[in-house]
Formats: structure tokens, sequence, C-alpha cells
């Protein structure tokens, strides 16, 4: 098995892509190793000292860590996911639901903007979406209120020191100019 490695636009998150579909419907992403209970890789990943984030797409693996250096921290990484997909089992555990599935949970607008918010959510699946994942990354919808959208940033965009620019020179100019109701774009 092969796995291929890349850098993201943050300097604490590597992209790492083993060949093989990652997550066939949906996103997950683990902050803790509480969290990683929920996914077999997530845990074996979360076991390697310095690891602090992990997040799925389709097929990649984006990995966080704290200060160590990547040179130090990637043998490890590729060993274990290596390890884990030879083995057979799956992602994410049986009892596990997470993903995009929650995300429409937490939703927030007012039913009049419905037409908007729909138009805004066309928009980050077939622009902002496909370009955030190759750099390890998602961006999800999580509001719409009083002309500010507010999105949720994960993987490697969590905390990427050029999220703020993505959303506010990218994200934010792409949005007003489809939607003119759309005046500012906020992470939450």
């Amino acid at each position: 098995m092969f796995i291929q490695t890349e850098a993201t636009p943050n300097p604490s998150t590597q992209k790492f892509l083993p060949g093989k579909i990652v997550m066939e419907n949906g996103t997950a992403e683990f902050r803790n190793r509480d969290e990683a209970n929920a996914s077999p890789l997530a845990a074996r990943l979360f076991e390697i000292p310095g690891v602090t984030g992990v997040y799925f797409g389709y097929d990649f693996i984006s990995v966080s860590k704290e200060d160590q250096e990547w040179q130090h921290l990637k043998p490890a990484i590729l060993g274990s996911i290596m390890e884990h997909f030879m083995s057979g089992k799956p992602v994410m555990g049986a009892a596990s639901v997470l993903g995009e599935a929650t995300d429409a949970d937490g939703e927030f607008f007012d039913e009049g903007d419905e037409t908007i918010v729909l138009t805004i959510k066309e928009l980050l699946e077939t622009r902002v979406r496909p370009a955030v994942a190759q750099d390890g990354g998602d961006i999800t919808f999580r509001g719409f209120k009083d002309g500010t959208v507010y999105l949720n940033m994960k993987g490697s965009c969590a905390g990427c020191p050029s999220s703020t620019a993505t959303l506010k020179h990218g994200v934010q100019n792409l949005l007003r100019h489809f939607v003119p109701e759309v005046q500012e774009v906020e992470a939450v």
C-alpha cells in the first residue's frame, strides 16, 4: 500500500491519501481522544504522541499535530494508516453516526431566507468545498442571519493561519457576488 502525503496551508496539519475511499458518505472530525473512540482509525492515530486532531474526507485523512516536527510524526502516522487499512477494520465504528447528517441539526436561518440559504449551500457545495478539500479541510454551512453567513471550518481549515483570508477574501467575495443579500461571512 502506498500512501501519498501533501502539505496543507495549515503548517500544523498534513493530508494523507491512502489511495482508498476513507468516508463513502459525509465527513468526520475528531478533536480529542474521547471523540476518536467512534472510529478505530482515529483512535489508533490519537495513540501517537503529538496528534491533536483527525479529519476524514472522501479519499483523504487530515492529521493535526502539536509542536513536534512532521519528520518525526509522519512515519508513525503512515504506519498506523497502513496497518488499519491492511487489517480490514472499518474506518468508523458500527455505532457511530457522524458526518454531514448531523450538520443540519445545528443550522439556523429565518424561513423567509430559505431560497437564499439554498443558493448559499449550492455555491458552497459546488465551488468552495471541493477547493478546500484539496487542502485537507472542509467548510460547512451553519446559519444565515441579518446578512451574515456563518460557516464551520473543519480539518486543516480549523486553526489555519490563512483561514481568515480564505473566508474574507475567497468565500465572502464569492457569496457576495452571487447572493447580494450576503454582507459578511463569519466562522463559528
